[in-house]
């Protein structure tokens, strides 16, 4: 048989997420961001979860175009824009829109073909510091773009960096707005601002355009948690117990020793480790569930397996049912224990873990 780790992929919870989604942004469109291979969940599994989204958005040229070879004929949207003019080609082939966030892809649209058309997307950096044109610099942008016959539409976007932070004092969230609406006040175009944290905590700048990501998923963008949004894990990763040990006060466990029993002890070893997308880093005591009872890891994560403590879970035994996450077991709770956050558990799963897809 194979090894028994196994990821559910549920397809009504992506949908059941989406819908949260257009219904914080009443009003405005929806482009569900399916870049990392759809967070991990699988590209094509998500195209046909998202059937209700009004576009996708990636990062991934060669992926954009997959997407249209599958049959998706909405709107498709690069988030990091193209990379080199000779993408230029591909994108009017298989009309993707893209982001424009520097001088560079400005010069390398000016010198294209002027027969092309394009739909962009002017990044402003009202704070991030990633991609974007400063507001100081970003009407010039807009108005370099709209003289080019080839541009047929701009969209103004931003990217926030605190919308789950709003009073954060290094870059209120307040002031990115402000930036955003004294550098666009008065240009034409349609605007495209909140990520999920946004969607979820600040509806009342959904404008034309909203860009979810990691709520489609089942997991928090910050602000309360995932639940709290009333979304549904779409993610669940389960294993089985492959052998029992019984340890005594002294014993140590794993690489490292990192852990050393201070009593009698019965710990159960899992088919999962790092090499399966479970985060090395995680320490003693984060959260696992056995049996449908809850208890805890101990000992180092190494490549191939785990240890968890059975001491009281007394029924369990080999080929007993473990969740690491999933529907009993948030992804976000896993992934604050381990000092990360649940979108890097989601884009870490292996390839050489089975995945299913539910209803």
């Amino acid at each position: 048989m194979p090894r028994p780790i196994l990821a559910s992929i549920s397809i009504s919870a992506l949908q059941h997420n989406l819908a949260v989604a257009k219904k914080h942004a009443a009003g405005a469109k929806a482009w569900a961001v399916v870049k990392a291979n759809a967070y991990g969940h699988g590209l094509r599994r998500a195209m046909q979860a998202f059937a209700e989204a009004d576009g996708l958005a990636l990062v991934e040229v060669d992926y954009a175009v997959q997407l249209r070879e599958w049959g998706w004929r909405k709107p498709i949207l690069l988030l990091e824009g193209f990379f080199d003019a000779s993408d230029l080609p591909l994108l009017v082939q298989h009309d993707i829109q893209f982001a424009v966030h520097c001088k560079e892809q400005i010069a390398m649209l000016e010198a294209g073909p002027r027969e092309a058309q394009y739909d962009v997307h002017l990044k402003m950096n009202s704070g991030m510091n990633r991609l974007g044109f400063k507001p100081d610099a970003y009407r010039a942008a807009y108005e370099q773009l709209k003289a080019m016959p080839s541009v047929r539409s701009i969209t103004m976007m931003t990217h926030f960096a605190n919308a789950d932070d709003a009073g954060n004092p290094d870059l209120p969230f307040a002031e990115q707005i402000k930036r955003f609406n004294d550098a666009t006040a008065g240009l034409s175009g349609q605007r495209s601002v909140c990520n999920s944290a946004g969607d979820l905590l600040h509806e009342e700048f959904a404008f034309d355009w909203v860009r979810p990501g990691v709520m489609l998923y089942g997991a928090t963008p910050g602000g309360g948690s995932a639940q709290d949004f009333g979304l549904k894990p779409a993610m669940t990763l389960e294993s089985r117990i492959i052998g029992i040990q019984h340890i005594v006060a002294g014993d140590a466990v794993g690489y490292g020793s990192r852990f050393v029993a201070d009593k009698r002890m019965t710990i159960g070893v899992v088919a999962c480790g790092y090499a399966d997308g479970y985060p090395r880093h995680a320490p003693n005591g984060t959260p696992v569930v056995v049996d449908g009872v809850r208890t805890v890891t101990v000992g180092r994560v190494s490549m191939d397996m785990l240890v968890v403590d059975l001491s009281h879970v007394p029924d369990s035994g080999v080929g007993s049912k473990v969740m690491l996450w999933g529907a009993d077991l948030s992804i976000d709770e896993v992934a604050f224990a381990a000092g990360t956050i649940g979108y890097e558990l989601m884009c870490a799963l292996a390839a050489r873990v089975a995945v299913k897809e539910t209803a």
